[in-house]
């Protein structure tokens, strides 16, 4: 499958579509998930064209790989939580949803289970206040 410039996180890139921004940079963009699994559900995507980690080049990874690592620890600090999980699916069968390459950063804590995945909406008002945490941790 070809790349498809209409999937929302492309939107995203190009200002046609909202987010809940947590962080830049001239090669990545974070954000919260709108259909978080856990509280402080954070998005990272790399600001290139992929679906894929098979599409991307080597430094175009690394970009990503460094701003995940950097947004998982102030997600962390902010949400307090013990754990952390970091997710990158690749493929309808794997669970993508959205066809632009992205890092889930979530919150884990034991014995509380993740929502399901892309279920429901969250409060952007509780977004923006998460977010606002995360930015202050970075």
């Amino acid at each position: 499958m070809a790349y498809n410039d209409s999937n929302i996180f492309a939107k995203i890139l190009r200002g046609e579509a909202p987010c809940v921004k947590v962080y830049e940079d001239d090669a990545t963009l974070s954000f919260m998930d709108v259909m978080p699994q856990a509280e402080g559900h954070t998005l990272i995507i790399p600001k290139v064209a992929a679906e894929f980690i098979f599409d991307m080049t080597p430094d175009d990874y690394a970009a990503l790989a460094k701003t995940t690592q950097k947004i998982a620890a102030a997600v962390k600090q902010a949400i307090g939580s013990p754990g952390l999980m970091i997710a990158q699916l690749n493929g309808a069968e794997a669970g993508q949803t959205v066809f632009h390459i992205h890092n889930h950063v979530i919150p884990r804590w034991d014995g509380i289970d993740m929502k399901l995945h892309a279920r429901q909406l969250a409060d952007i008002k509780v977004l923006e206040e998460q977010a606002a945490r995360i930015r202050a941790a970075l």
